[in-house]
């Protein structure tokens, strides 16, 4: 069985991430054990009580996402998401029996390297919400750390690594073997790298504004700590937001829409931001050892249609140029 799941499941560690799986019941911080029965009559149990309040969809989703945050980082994991992730590999673990076990844990996933053909890509997510929002000049300060690796994975690789990982442990019964798919370790590339890239691109080939005239990105303040990013949207947005809140409440007709819709957006941003937090700021380094001595053995055994994710075949600046961004262009934005 391949169960594909997330390399962020590691949480918030720095140094080099090992492809180890987790034990049943493992937690993050080491605090206790993880019953995953528990965790789910807790959310059965909440469900139903919100139902019995009488609450919205809207009240519930905020409900349930309030409390998928909260037994997250009870263990250490920084979101819902990674710790359901964690938990199903704990699960499959625990009770594969005979069963082999293959779990591909990918990075960030980007648009294809060459299959079916290069740039393929649906929607726009992780890194590449930055770059469009770059191209259309709204990205007027992000919070990152520059000099950490941004690690990505084509998404044609990872499917790769899916099929000669199935071939190779078909037969071994029982087994359990987790598999980095990611670029850290290999074949790294900086932020910084990745924003330079669509400096360059979207001088070249800029996008069109709703009255067809080119747009031109302004320069991008980066910040590297969340206090930093929280000091400067202080004063640069919410300081500006309380004045128009306060001429809101005084001249109703005239500021309270734009009030609204301002906040609105900014509230959004901080949301999203809070989200990404753990990843923009990650600083591990992601073994894939596992990977590499797979690729190495189908190398060695002429398989070169089979092994496509060899990463350090990758030139990463000539891949954002000509491929991923022209296709992100292509199949996500114009569509």
């Amino acid at each position: 069985m391949i169960f594909s799941c997330l390399a962020y499941v590691c949480g918030e560690r720095s140094g080099v991430i090992q492809e180890k799986p987790f034990a049943f019941g493992e937690t993050l911080n080491g605090r206790t054990k993880v019953d995953i029965e528990t965790e789910m009559q807790l959310v059965e149990q909440k469900l139903k009580s919100l139902v019995e309040q009488g609450c919205s969809e809207e009240e519930t989703k905020h409900a349930m996402k309030d409390l998928g945050t909260k037994r997250a980082k009870l263990y250490g994991w920084p979101d819902p998401y990674v710790f359901t992730k964690a938990m199903g590999e704990m699960f499959l673990g625990q009770y594969r029996e005979n069963m082999p076990i293959v779990i591909i844990r990918p990075t960030m996933i980007t648009s294809t390297f060459l299959d079916p053909f290069p740039g393929w890509i649906e929607g726009v997510r992780t890194v590449d919400s930055v770059v469009v929002a770059y191209g259309k000049g709204v990205l007027k300060c992000f919070l990152v750390d520059q000099k950490v690796a941004c690690d990505i994975i084509p998404v044609d690789m990872v499917a790769n690594a899916m099929i000669v990982t199935a071939d190779e442990h078909f037969h071994d019964l029982g087994s359990q073997t987790v598999y980095h798919v990611a670029s850290s370790y290999q074949n790294p590339i900086v932020y910084k790298q990745i924003y330079e890239v669509s400096v360059r691109y979207f001088m070249k080939s800029p996008l069109l504004s709703r009255s067809g005239m080119p747009i031109v990105p302004k320069a991008t303040l980066f910040l590297s700590t969340m206090a930093m990013f929280r000091l400067y949207t202080s004063l640069r947005f919410k300081f500006p937001l309380q004045v128009l809140r306060l001429l809101s409440i005084t001249f109703p007709l005239q500021f309270g829409d734009k009030y609204e819709r301002h906040n609105r957006k900014f509230k959004m941003a901080m949301r999203l931001v809070k989200f990404y937090e753990p990843y923009l700021l990650f600083k591990g380094i992601f073994e894939d050892q596992n990977l590499e001595t797979l690729r190495i053995k189908n190398e060695a055994k002429e398989m070169h249609d089979l092994s496509g994710f060899n990463l350090k075949c990758i030139d990463w600046e000539d891949y954002f140029m000509n491929t991923h961004i022209p296709g992100l262009v292509t199949h996500a934005l114009n569509k």
